[in-house]
Parts: structure tokens; C-alpha cells; sequence
């Protein structure tokens, strides 16, 4: 394997994978470059990213803090942690080390996982609940369960009077229409320095501007990784995102809407599974019956799991009819009103090179490598950990359903729903508030507690946090309310 070409400075230097990274190969890292501090990162109950800062005292208490950790008071980080005996181990996780990019001298950042005072792995905490889903299901498929993210924001600044983005136009735009692309270069190239397995990025659909602002949206997007990897990179990236902006002085939001009628951020998760290196999406150049059983798991529970994609008010604003957000629980090919969307597959096809390149030879694509299926419903407010553990669980669930395919196929619709009126009143229709997703949670709450994967007191807890909004009907009492809208946006414009 090449690793010279690679975009993390470990991974150059050491000259293999971030998966095989150990203690020592941190040490030799930080010496031969000269690093004087570290940073331990982790995620809490509130799926926020928190920090502890690190000088190194010397050999001795650097092989020390990297083998024992470090303390911390978790009673300030889980509501289920008693102030009486909070005190928690934060070990820190090797393969996830990255140089941050934001220090004038070089200062390594690791991801952390947390243990009790008996040295077990904190159950409740969000890490080890996506890993507990992840090992749970691997030992009942034999499959790896395979993610990743598009992380949509908007970027706020004052309004210029050259090359204005036409409203709701900012799709693929480039400068000097769109305004932020060499920010989202950046950003791009940051995250894939810090293990972010990227894609690409782009502008996306929402552009407009006030008297004085302009808002333009913007999106990177991943490649399929390891679903644990998946979440620590959504979640180092959108740390980088909110760093960058607030070097440049503009304001990001990855909130799921911003303003009435203009498009909204998303959170789309696009999944796949894979079994001896092969992708397990398509059999014969079709969606495979694996496919079709994991697709219609998470339909089943779709409107449960919304209690950890959509915890905010403002999402159920974005969850609207006649846009692309979802609503109704189905699934298509290609179609961008459904709640799970099969994108395009290079399902064998050729001469495409050839074609654009009449010198090329014909290159045969590999069959199905590439398929995912999109979950389209999530948003920036994401639990990005118990989001992606639910998912696992959903997927699980689908293959004990015994009428899964059955399910899969009455909810597949070939067309926009929105022109068909007889399709639309057969499907079930997802949330309309933190109340509702609280309620669903509740009915299904059997398919996450199984196995032990989410704690019934840990369900209870999302429960009681959606359920203190008391937004049920909000978006019917303030539809058309300008000032009210505009106040329950700026309320949760900063979301996890």
C-alpha cells in the first residue's frame, strides 16, 4: 500500500494505516517532529466535542498519559453520573490522532473513549454505544457495517454587490457566484489532514440574501468508512468547520433550517455492507435482497430514529412537504422525495471514458462496488454516535423481519409522491415535532434495547429531552409567522 500520496500527516510519516497506529508510533511522531502539547478530544452525553489541553512534561509523562489517560468529572459531561462518584478515565483511541490545524506550533489531537472507575467502558457514552451496535452486528451477519456523511451548513456574511447567487441557485455554483468556495477548499483539504476520508465538496441549493446578508450553503461529502470511523470524522469535521469560519469571521450553521422557504441542511447518511472486502449492495447488477431487508429495517423505525437524527425544533420546519426533505416513509431509485434514496450505481457500465475519450481504451467498472443507499432524513442537530448506532440497529432488525422483503417492496415508489395522490395516502408520514419523534421512540424502543446496545434509562433520557420542548403542533401554530420563525432559528441556530 502507497501511503506517501496520503493526506494525514501520520499516515505519511509512519507509513501505515491510521488503523494500525500504536503508542509508540505516537511517541516516535511527536519527537521527530517536535510536538510540545496534545489535546485529548471527546464527545458527551450532549454529542458536543470537548477538550483537554496537554504540555509534555517529558518521555515519562508522555508514555504515562498515553497508556493510563487522564481524569475527568463525569457527573459535568452525563446526567446519569452521580456528583457523589463522577470520576471517569478518558483512554485515548490511536488510530483517530490527527496534528490540529489551528495551532501556530504543532500540537497533536486524539479521540477519546471512556471508562468507569472499574476500567470498563462507560455504557451510556456515545463512542461505546455505536461500537457496542457495530460488534452486535457483525456477530450476527458476519457483515461490516459501512457509513458515511453529507455534511450540508451555510455561511453567513454581509452581502457584497458583485455576482449575486440567484435565490435558491447556489447548486454546484462556482465563484465568482459562489463566494465561500476557496473556505470550503480549505476546509476540505483540513478534515482529509485530520483522517477525514473526503469525497468532494461543493455548493448546494440554498442561496439567498437579506437587505444586508447573504446566505450560501455549501457541502462536503464523504467516502464510505467503518461506521465508528464514520462518526469520529463527522465530527472532527464539523469541529474544523466551526474553527475555519471563526478565523475568517463569517458565521456557519449547520442548522436544519435557517429561514422559511429556503432550503435546509441536511445530514444524509449513506450506508452500505460489505463481506470479505466485497460490497454486498447489488447481486446480478440489481439492488440485492440484503439491500432490500436492511432498507426496509430502517423504514420500520424510521420515525424512532429521528429521535436522534432531528432533536431540535427547527428540524420538523425542514421535514416538510413538496421539497427534498422527506416526509413520507418509502424508498426509491434515484428519487429525491423518498426517505431512503438508491443513487446512481456504476452497475456495470462501460465506454462512458471512451466516449468523452476517444483515445482511452474501454475500462470495464467494477459491478455494484460503489452502491450505498442514502437515509435522507437527518439533519445537523444529529446524535452523530447513537444516530449511526440506530441505524446499525435498524439494519439488524431488518434481517429478523420476516416479511422485510414484502415491506420493501409495498413502500418502493418509482415517482415523485407529491404528483401521486393515491401512493402518498397508503405511506405513514414521519414526525412533526421533537414530541412526536419522542412518542416514536417510545413504540419502538425494543429494536435499539436489544442486546443491551442503548440502556432503557439512556432511551428514557432522549425521551424526557425531546419531550421538554412541548413543540407538538409548533409548526402549524407559527406557519407564515415571519418574526417567530426567525426567533426559533436563531434560538438553535448553533446546533451539536
Amino acid at each position: 500500500m502507497e501511503f506517501s500520496t496520503s493526506p494525514n500527516d501520520l499516515v505519511r510519516f509512519l507509513q501505515k494505516p491510521a488503523s494500525e497506529f500504536a503508542k509508540s508510533d505516537i511517541i516516535r511522531f511527536i519527537r521527530s517532529n517536535n510536538i510540545e502539547t496534545f489535546n485529548f478530544r471527546y464527545v458527551s452525553e450532549d454529542g458536543k466535542l470537548k477538550t483537554l489541553n496537554f504540555v509534555i512534561q517529558g518521555d515519562e509523562h508522555l508514555d504515562d498519559v498515553l497508556s493510563f489517560g487522564e481524569r475527568v468529572d463525569g457527573s459535568s459531561l452525563f446526567s446519569f453520573v452521580e456528583a457523589g462518584s463522577s470520576d471517569l478515565y478518558l483512554i485515548p483511541r490511536f488510530r483517530t490522532a490527527f496534528l490540529n490545524p489551528f495551532t501556530e506550533k504543532p500540537c497533536l489531537d486524539i479521540l477519546c473513549s471512556f471508562y468507569t472507575n472499574e476500567g470498563l467502558p462507560l455504557e451510556n457514552s456515545p463512542e461505546f454505544i455505536l461500537r457496542k451496535a457495530h460488534e452486535s452486528f457483525r456477530l450476527k451477519t458476519g457483515f461490516t457495517f459501512k457509513a458515511m456523511g453529507e455534511l450540508e451548513y451555510y455561511l453567513n456574511s454581509p452581502k457584497e454587490s458583485l455576482f449575486l447567487s440567484e435565490n435558491q441557485k447556489n447548486y454546484q455554483n462556482s465563484g465568482p457566484f459562489a463566494k465561500w468556495e476557496d473556505f470550503r477548499t480549505e476546509a476540505m483539504i483540513m478534515i482529509a489532514r485530520a483522517g477525514g476520508n473526503v469525497k468532494y465538496a461543493h455548493g448546494e441549493v440554498g442561496s439567498f440574501t437579506s437587505e444586508t446578508e447573504a446566505f450560501e450553503q455549501h457541502e462536503i461529502e464523504f467516502l464510505p468508512s467503518q461506521v465508528e470511523e464514520a462518526a469520529d470524522q463527522l465530527v472532527i469535521a464539523k469541529w474544523i468547520l466551526r474553527m475555519l469560519a471563526y478565523q475568517y469571521g463569517v458565521e456557519i450553521s449547520f442548522a436544519p433550517k435557517i429561514s422559511e422557504g429556503k432550503a435546509g441542511s441536511g445530514l444524509h447518511i449513506h450506508m452500505m455492507l460489505v463481506k470479505d472486502g466485497k460490497n454486498l449492495m447489488t447481486e446480478n447488477g440489481k439492488l440485492s435482497d440484503i439491500s432490500r431487508r436492511m432498507i426496509a429495517g430502517i423504514l420500520n423505525v424510521a420515525p424512532a430514529l429521528t429521535a436522534f437524527g432531528n432533536t431540535i425544533p427547527t428540524s420538523y420546519l425542514r421535514l416538510v412537504p413538496n421539497q427534498e426533505a422527506p416526509t413520507y416513509i418509502c424508498w426509491g431509485d434515484r428519487n429525491r422525495s423518498v426517505l431512503i434514496r438508491v443513487p446512481l450505481g456504476w452497475l456495470g457500465k462501460k465506454d462512458m471514458l471512451k466516449d468523452a475519450n476517444p483515445l482511452e481504451p474501454t475500462v470495464n467498472v467494477p459491478v455494484g462496488d460503489s452502491q450505498t443507499v442514502e437515509f435522507r432524513v437527518p439533519d445537523g442537530s444529529a446524535d452523530i454516535y447513537n444516530l449511526l448506532a440506530g441505524l446499525v440497529m435498524a439494519t439488524a432488525h431488518g434481517f429478523e423481519m420476516k416479511d422485510s422483503l414484502a415491506k420493501a417492496d409495498s413502500l418502493y415508489v418509482g415517482v415523485d409522491i407529491f404528483k401521486n395522490k393515491d401512493k402518498l395516502a397508503s405511506l405513514d408520514h414521519l414526525p412533526y415535532s421533537c414530541f412526536d419523534s419522542a412518542e416514536a421512540l417510545e413504540k419502538r424502543r425494543s429494536v435499539f434495547e436489544q442486546s443491551g446496545i442503548f440502556s432503557p434509562s439512556m432511551i428514557d433520557n432522549v425521551i424526557r429531552k425531546l419531550k421538554a420542548f412541548n413543540d407538538k403542533g409548533l409548526s402549524d401554530k407559527i406557519l407564515g409567522d415571519k418574526e417567530k420563525i426567525r426567533e426559533l432559528v436563531l434560538k438553535f441556530i448553533h446546533v451539536m
